[in-house]
Formats: C-alpha cells, sequence, structure tokens
C-alpha cells in the first residue's frame, strides 16, 4: 500500500460520507476509480441505496475502468438484491485491483464479495483506514448484526447540565452556531427521535433547516398512549414530512386511527413495565429500515436509552451558563448507586462552536 492508496481511499470514504441520512437501508458508500494516477470515475450511493457507488463511478470511468484501481469504503456486494451485484460489475468493467477498509458485515456478503474478486484474478487490498470506514459503516453494521440502528443522543445543556429553567424556559441555552450544527448532525442521520413529553413540551418541527438540503431525516415520537396534540407541528405537517409513533397497545384505536389519517406511520412496541422498551423500539425502527437514529430527548427517553445501553455516541453542547438545582435535568433517573454502575463514554472530540463548546464521546470498547 502507499501514500496514494490512503488518499484515494480516504477520499472514496468522505465520498460515502455524504450520503449518511440518505441511502438507508442500504450503506452510504464512496468508490472513486482510478488509472495512472487519475481519477477517471466517482460515485456516492444514490438517495434510497440505489444505484451503488461502484456502478455510479463505473459508468463515469466508461473504456478508463480496464486496468484501474477502484477505492471503494466497504466490501463490494456480492448478492443479488434489487440490482445485479457490484462485483460483477467491477469484474465486467476490467477493474484490476480494488482496495477498500474492511468486509461488509451484512451476512449476505461478509467476505464473500472480497472473495469472488479474488476468484476473478482481481488483486484486493483491505486494511486501510479501516477504524474510519467502521465509524462510518457503524450504523449499518448495527442493523446487519444487532437488528437496531446506531443511537445518537445529543444533549443541549447549561454548564451544570440542565435544558430548561424550572418554568420550562429553554429558547436558546445554546447560540445560533450551535444550533445550525445540530441541524448538520440531524441531516447525517436517517431519523430524529424525541419522546412525548419533549413532543408535547417544546411542539418541535424536528426538520433539518437553513441549510438547503432537498430531503428530511423521519421524524419519530417515543410515545405509550400516543398523547401528543394533533394541531401541532408534527401532526400538521406529518403528510409532508414523514413522522413515525412507536407506541404501546394500550394507545387508544380512535387517536391510532388519528393519527393514521394525518399521514403517520404507527409502529407499535412492547412494554418494560409502564414505558414502552427501549430495544423493542430499537428493534422496530431497524425491522423499518433505519440505520442511524439522532435522539434529541427528552430526559425520560435519554435515560431508558443509557441504563439499556443503547447509546452508542454522545454529542453534547455546553453553554457558558448556569441554571442551578431547580432547572430541568437533561437526563432522567436512572438509579445509579454505585460510579461502576453508570454507563460511561471515551471522549472522541472537542471543539468550539460559537460560543459553545461541542463534545463527542463514543461507546467504551469494552461496554
Amino acid at each position: 500500500m502507499t501514500g496514494a492508496d490512503e488518499r484515494f481511499l480516504s477520499l472514496a470514504l468522505a465520498l460515502g460520507r455524504r450520503g449518511l441520512g440518505r441511502c438507508w437501508p442500504n450503506p452510504a458508500v464512496g468508490c472513486v476509480i482510478v488509472k495512472d494516477g487519475v481519477i477517471v470515475g466517482r460515485g456516492t450511493t444514490a438517495p434510497g441505496g440505489r444505484p451503488h457507488a461502484e456502478v455510479i463511478a463505473l459508468a463515469q470511468a466508461r473504456d478508463r475502468a480496464r486496468g484501474a484501481t477502484a477505492y471503494v469504503s466497504l466490501e463490494p456486494c456480492s448478492h443479488q438484491g434489487q440490482t445485479p451485484p457490484c462485483t460483477q460489475a467491477l469484474i465486467k468493467a476490467g477493474i484490476a485491483r480494488v482496495v477498500a477498509p474492511l468486509d461488509d458485515q451484512d451476512p449476505r456478503v461478509s467476505g464473500t464479495g472480497f472473495q469472488q474478486l479474488r476468484q476473478a484474478g482481481i488483486t484486493v487490498t483491505t486494511g486501510l483506514c479501516a477504524d474510519q470506514a467502521a465509524r462510518d459503516h457503524q450504523g449499518f453494521f448495527l442493523k446487519a448484526t444487532a437488528g437496531r440502528p446506531m443511537v445518537t443522543l445529543k444533549l443541549a445543556t447549561s454548564f451544570d447540565g440542565r435544558i430548561a429553567t424550572a418554568t420550562g424556559e429553554s429558547q436558546w441555552i445554546t447560540g445560533p452556531e450551535a444550533r445550525r450544527q445540530v441541524h448538520a448532525m440531524r441531516a447525517s442521520h436517517d431519523a430524529v427521535m424525541v419522546g412525548g413529553g419533549t413532543a408535547r413540551a417544546d411542539d418541535p418541527s424536528l426538520t433539518v433547516r437553513d441549510l438547503g438540503m432537498p430531503w428530511q431525516p423521519v421524524r419519530i415520537v417515543v410515545s405509550r398512549k400516543l398523547d401528543i396534540p394533533l394541531d401541532g407541528k408534527l401532526a400538521q405537517t406529518a403528510g409532508q414530512v414523514p413522522v413515525w409513533i412507536c407506541h404501546g397497545s394500550d394507545a387508544e384505536p380512535e387517536t391510532l386511527a388519528r393519527w393514521g389519517d394525518l399521514g403517520a406511520r404507527l409502529l407499535p412496541c412492547s412494554l418494560s413495565g409502564r414505558q414502552l422498551d427501549p430495544q423493542s423500539v430499537l428493534q422496530t425502527l431497524g425491522e423499518a429500515g433505519l440505520t442511524r437514529v439522532f435522539c434529541e430527548g427528552g430526559g425520560a427517553l435519554a435515560a431508558s436509552l443509557l441504563q439499556a445501553d443503547l447509546v452508542d455516541q454522545l454529542v453534547g453542547f455546553t453553554a457558558g451558563l448556569a441554571l442551578g438545582a431547580e432547572g430541568q435535568p437533561a437526563i432522567g433517573a436512572m438509579g445509579v448507586d454505585a460510579l461502576d454502575d453508570a454507563p460511561r463514554f471515551y471522549l472522541s472530540e472537542v471543539r468550539r462552536v460559537g460560543a459553545d463548546v461541542c463534545h463527542i464521546w463514543q461507546r467504551r470498547a469494552d461496554g
């Protein structure tokens, strides 16, 4: 492997990240085709997951693909789905070498893509940029292996961890730069999720705004009894931007019917005690095809996800103000009596965003 290999594969990874939030249930893959040191084709998985990045890049390269190297951010698919396998497209185009970071963990592929390429006489190089690729594809891998999407939990708080004053005032704790960054994070996820309490208290839109995006993530509300105002923003826009509601079996049939009439997708989930079981919620969302979910609270939903060890990434935006003990906490009661019982994450990034601090934490490898 050479420095050029790392440079071109890093470009393929960057192209793949452009598709995050748009390709589910498929992975967001990038592909760069290089011949004699010159890029002759590039592609990103199209919205909705098809066509795949390799097919798009090969269409650009045309005859120049023969004898070239394809840099792909994930093992090319080897199974016949709604489209033919990318391995066959690469073989047919005469690609001489494929450089990819790691195996696809989807059991339908899982090494067979590389095997097919090698059997066709194509040189396959793996292992480069594997850590970055694993982070990029974490949601798709979790869906393939655990049946659930990756969960990012975002909390925007005061310095002392409060999301609102005692009276409920919360707009705005963080500044406009931080809020714009949150919209960009929403855009890189398949769905934005909140609990019923947040939907009632804040009447949020949960859309991506001011970024010039032609698409919107799915909007999810986790509410056992669907006690969400039917005159709120989510209800009134359910016919334009998808709204999914995870609810319990004891939700009123009339309420279910009214939300259905508005265009919402209703997803029944199992209970754990008196609350919706967070594992059931995520399994249901995984079965619906989601790979990446951006959770914005509230406190009860955040606590239930953390208690169940279902948070893969924590994103905090911390402002330089204090609201005191009477303010509303970002995370609800978790029943933690000993520090060893508290969920821990490792710090992966800290940066200043306007007047606030953004800190990103990842699930511990030993967790």
